[in-house]
């Protein structure tokens, strides 16, 4: 009787080793990946008249992309 009355409490479970270590890892180096190749093709693509606005607006959009993206991991 006495060791039905007792509450068990069960240990919070984590979370595999994969999303632990490797997921973030792998958002990380895909968001930076991404963050810089868009940066480097708007400077390159950059034509006389926009000035630092495309390179500025691609760096952003980028970010915001991979941010919605991999904002969950």
């Amino acid at each position: 009787q006495e060791v039905m009355d007792m509450d068990v409490k069960a240990k919070p479970s984590q979370p595999p080793w994969y999303e632990r270590r490797v997921q973030p890892c792998m958002a990380e180096l895909l968001g930076s990946a991404l963050f810089i190749f868009i940066g480097c093709l708007s400077v390159l693509e950059d034509s006389g008249g926009t000035g630092r606005l495309q390179p500025a607006l691609a760096h952003g959009l980028a970010l915001g992309v991979t941010v919605a993206v991999l904002g969950d991991i």
